[in-house]
């Protein structure tokens, strides 16, 4: 353990994470990783004349405790005389606002906090306490969602900050256990805060913290080492296939598309795709790298093409005899009602989460996660390309299919509503089961009470 911090500096001085003589804002929450960043942070940078600011953003979702961490963090920078910069942020609202996630606006925040700061101090690197079974983590909740070798990558020692590309992000403990640190933080008495949260079953990380991780070291007791050296081959091979597939699109004509590896053939379609519609899925991707000349809708309205050069781009729109039009609801004030299509909707914004009663199913009635649906709601008639997941479905199938296995008439089809949140997230359907990514759970906050009715006649 005393070794520990020679590790640090190593590892700090192989990967050129910090230049001699930098200021650098050092993220702290307050929990046991930050607090043994700093420590080894804060002992290191008299040797290398690092100027060190202190930068912690209290999201509020945990009311004293949250408070408490903010007290922990600036009586930790004033007994080592640190500077420190200290902010709040509404998360719960931005939630809303960003129509994001709790835990991705959180994220968003904090990235944004942080840029600032270090724009403020003129600092061009921000240190993070991520470690290696945030890593193991990663890659696990990764695979389980289907990520390629980019996710199954993980986090790396140094990368680019989401919220200002000329801003460095370096993980200096990212080679380190959680076990390591804790070790580290008894030998040196350090105080850290215990995030009660991090115990949340519900929460997909933490059930692979708590459940899954526990079960499969019992097959493999070097579970993490051997995850580690699988991120680290994965990740190699990954940034072989992105570098081809960047030279190709720059030299295209020295060979064919389709004598192109299968791997680079993917990389290639998704460089493209990110520029035309934003981050693609596998299906996309694939669907696209299959067939040449093949429109395939990516969302309503937005339909790409792949030519036999590999070039991929946006389909010139035809007529489909889908109706186009829609109404957007806004969802203030605790009850409302919109017409649509023939169909009444009533909803209502109801504090408080799930119950056994409130669960009951009731005809012409679902209740879904009113922060996960957002505040604006998008009425209008399916689609070509649409695609929704009801609930008890592992995954989103296409809409038309869902109508096929339901037995919805074809001449139907075309009238059925459904409403989607202002990303264009389906979350309703008229006559199929609410959406599993929607429904309420233990984190629930506030229900969305959605009812509708054929109007008569």
């Amino acid at each position: 353990m005393a070794d520990l911090l020679a590790q640090t500096a190593r590892c700090i001085t192989r990967h050129a994470l910090i230049q001699r003589g930098e200021t650098v804002v050092v993220a702290v929450s307050g929990g046991l990783d930050s607090m043994v960043l700093l420590h080894l942070l804060h002992r290191l940078a008299g040797t290398e004349n690092w100027q060190l600011v202190v930068a912690h953003l209290n999201h509020g979702l945990r009311g004293r405790a949250s408070d408490a961490d903010e007290r922990l963090v600036r009586e930790t920078a004033g007994r080592l005389k640190l500077p420190s910069v200290i902010d709040r942020a509404d998360v719960r609202r931005e939630t809303l606002a960003r129509k994001l996630s709790l835990e991705m606006a959180a994220r968003q925040l904090r990235h944004e906090f942080l840029a600032r700061t270090a724009r403020a101090r003129g600092a061009r690197v921000v240190a993070l306490a991520h470690h290696a079974d945030d890593q193991v983590e990663t890659f696990l909740l990764r695979l389980l969602r289907g990520a390629g070798g980019e996710g199954l990558a993980g986090m790396k020692p140094v990368a680019p900050s989401p919220a200002d590309a000329d801003l460095r992000l370096v993980r200096p403990l990212l080679e380190f256990s959680r076990a390591t640190l804790a070790a580290y933080a008894r030998r040196h008495r350090l105080r850290f805060r215990e995030d009660a949260s991090n115990a949340c079953r519900d929460i997909p990380r933490n059930r692979v913290r708590h459940e899954l991780i526990p079960r499969l070291r019992r097959f493999q007791p070097a579970l993490d080492t051997t995850i580690l050296r699988a991120m680290e081959l994965v990740g190699a091979e990954a940034e072989f296939a992105t570098a081809a597939a960047q030279r190709w699109l720059r030299h295209r004509q020295r060979s064919p598309f389709a004598a192109l590896a299968v791997a680079v053939q993917r990389r290639v379609i998704q460089a493209q795709l990110r520029q035309l519609a934003g981050e693609p899925d596998f299906a996309l991707i694939e669907a696209l790298r299959a067939t040449a000349e093949r429109r395939i809708a990516v969302r309503p309205g937005l339909h790409v093409v792949r030519d036999t050069e590999g070039r991929v781009g946006v389909a010139p729109l035809r007529r489909t005899g889908f109706r186009a039009d829609r109404r957007v609801v806004r969802l203030t004030g605790p009850r409302g009602a919109a017409e649509f299509g023939g169909l009444r909707c009533r909803w209502a914004l109801v504090a408080g989460g799930m119950s056994a009663r409130r669960l009951h199913p009731i005809a012409g009635r679902e209740i879904f996660d009113a922060d996960r649906v957002g505040g604006r709601v998008v009425l209008r008639h399916w689609q070509p390309g649409d695609r929704f997941q009801p609930i008890g479905l592992p995954r989103a199938a296409k809409l038309q299919d869902l109508f096929t296995n339901a037995k919805v008439p074809v001449a139907e089809r075309r009238d059925r509503i459904v409403a989607a949140t202002a990303r264009g997230a389906i979350f309703w359907v008229e006559g199929l089961r609410m959406s599993e990514r929607f429904k309420l759970t233990a984190t629930t906050k506030r229900r969305l009470i959605w009812r509708w009715a054929r109007r008569s006649g």
